[in-house]
């Protein structure tokens, strides 16, 4: 089926505002050459209107498939698309290192821009996961010239979300390599490969030590895979030019940034949306329920995406003789809350007017509102031959992620619960969410998991957000009788929980593969290969008061 039929259809499909008549010429395999003489291969599609602006999309995923897509439909709607494959990507040039190259190719990618006969002057930008990570690479360079922003699941930072609680995201980290690799393995090896169901893979995860699990997955050494296992501590200089998060402030061009609930970047990119309004910015923020690949979230970013990039790079919100609704008139974020009774929201600002609710942990597994009493500690034992493993939540394979129901790992004797009674009327949590978790451990090296569930009334624990932080000697400090308080920061929710239903706490030593399991050892993180088991305890009384905070808004339904 010919491209320009599909993008037809796609719309249609897809309930996308009209687009322009006209016809769209592609050129393909542009060789368009950096400073350094590396060629990087563009596809352009142009539209049928004089003076239109650019929209540039860099990406290290091929320019195929749905980028095709989004190619035609934004030249239909009046707009030139550039797609350009990443150095050593996509037939380019060179070789691929994640955040090393991004702004200076932006920027030299611009300058040939700025040289082609159809440049008007008007530049906007649009890109999923790392090719927003290349967005915000250039961004700031690009000046006034930049018109408008579309971030989907991405960051301008990635050194917080690959080491998040200062752990090791294990599982996002290695099957990234994994997925880049297998764009240059022949389509059918790869076919069955997935359809075993990707045994090299899941192996990978499971090896120890870490430094050899890239070749146990791919058959190759992937040098940033390497990289990233030793310059993991927080002062690694390796990341100062790997991350642009000081360069969002300077960014004035208006950006919508549209992720999900059980995205991996959430909590990144709502950093860079903070920072954005610390500039008297007004960016759009959609946080829908989605995961990272979600078709859901395809859908929105096409839909919003291409109404932001309607509005502010051609200036009017009439396509086609029709006008339609310009994303500047909607609310500054719309977000859904899940849960029973959830749906769309719209608000002035993220995050929203909330009371902190603290929920401290009682002892018979009991979670309530009011506060401590007098209780002896519950204990468990992490043994990390046999690691806590991870389930659903905010996974780079959509299939995997989101919530499920986390009975199987509730029974495991290396996770403590802690649950409310059936609430008496709904309770509905927008905000940040954190805990406080007061532990003393046989072990100095450990891992704290903590889980907020919506427990149905059949019973079913379903996940609603989580987070992990990495004990070390000289982190946390430990009182007299050797407790710790953690503070763990969860993921961001928008969470409805419903009468009837039960609010739960999962407290475990980990969440394996999803973060690198801790070997209780210190051991270097790609070295480790010792495993000790050890016991810790959960305090939960006056003086080591462990709870939940919640932002509560004060106008559930």
């Amino acid at each position: 089926m010919p491209d320009r039929l599909v993008a037809r259809l796609a719309g249609a499909a897809l309930r996308l505002p009209p687009t322009r008549p006209g016809v769209v010429r592609v050129t393909r395999d542009i060789p368009v050459r950096v400073r350094d003489g590396v060629v990087l291969r563009t596809d352009h599609y142009a539209p049928a209107v004089p003076d239109a602006p650019t929209v540039l999309i860099r990406t290290p995923y091929g320019r195929g498939g749905p980028l095709r897509l989004l190619g035609r439909l934004l030249a239909a709607r009046g707009q030139h698309a550039v797609i350009q494959s990443c150095r050593g990507t996509g037939g380019s040039g060179g070789t691929f290192a994640p955040l090393v190259h991004e702004r200076d190719d932006g920027v030299d990618t611009l300058d040939w821009l700025r040289r082609q006969p159809w440049w008007s002057g008007g530049l906007g930008m649009f890109g999923v996961s790392y090719q927003g990570f290349a967005q915000w690479a250039l961004a700031a360079d690009a000046g006034d010239e930049l018109r408008a922003m579309v971030a989907v699941v991405t960051a301008s930072a990635t050194r917080d979300s690959t080491y998040a609680g200062e752990s090791f995201a294990l599982d996002t980290v290695l099957t990234w390599a994994e997925l880049l690799h297998a764009q240059t393995v022949p389509w059918l090896a790869r076919q069955w490969e997935l359809k075993r169901g990707q045994p090299r893979l899941a192996a990978a995860l499971e090896h120890l030590p870490l430094a050899g699990a890239d070749r146990v997955a791919t058959g190759v050494t992937i040098p940033f895979f390497q990289e990233w296992l030793r310059h993991h501590t927080p002062d690694a200089e390796y990341w100062r030019t790997r991350v642009f998060a000081d360069r969002v402030a300077r960014v004035r061009a208006p950006v919508i940034l549209v992720t999900g609930w059980h995205d991996i970047f959430l909590p990144a990119q709502l950093d860079d949306h903070a920072t954005l309004r610390a500039t008297g910015a007004r960016p759009r923020l959609v946080i829908g329920p989605w995961t990272h690949g979600s078709p859901g979230l395809f859908v929105a970013a096409l839909r919003e995406g291409l109404a932001w990039l309607d509005e502010h790079l051609t200036g009017t919100a009439v396509a086609d003789g029709r006008p339609h609704r310009p994303a500047s008139a909607s609310a500054p974020v719309r977000l859904h809350v899940n849960g029973p009774g959830g749906g769309w929201r719209d608000l002035p600002d993220w995050p929203p007017p909330a009371v902190d609710t603290a929920w401290h942990l009682h002892p018979g597994g009991e979670l309530a509102a009011r506060g401590p009493v007098p209780s002896p500690p519950d204990g468990f034992r992490y043994d990390p031959a046999d690691p806590t493993p991870s389930l659903g939540g905010p996974l780079l394979v959509a299939q995997r992620a989101g919530p499920v129901d986390n009975r199987s790992i509730e029974a495991r004797d290396d996770v403590l619960t802690y649950t409310t009674a059936p609430l008496t009327g709904p309770v509905e949590v927008i905000g940040p969410v954190r805990a406080e978790i007061h532990v003393r451990s046989e072990l100095p090296y450990l891992d704290v998991f903590v889980r907020l569930c919506d427990v149905d009334r059949r019973g079913r624990s379903w996940n609603v957000c989580d987070g992990l932080v990495r004990v070390a000697p000289g982190r946390f400090a430990a009182d007299a009788s050797g407790v710790r308080r953690i503070p763990v920061p969860l993921w961001p929710t928008a969470y409805r929980f419903a009468a009837g239903h039960r609010l739960r706490l999962q407290v475990s030593g980990g969440a394996h593969p999803r973060w690198a399991r801790n070997p209780g050892t210190g051991e270097p993180l790609g070295e480790a290969i010792t495993l000790r088991a050890g016991w810790r305890e959960i305090l939960h009384d006056p003086a080591y008061p462990s709870a939940v905070l919640l932002p509560v808004v004060h106008s559930a339904r």
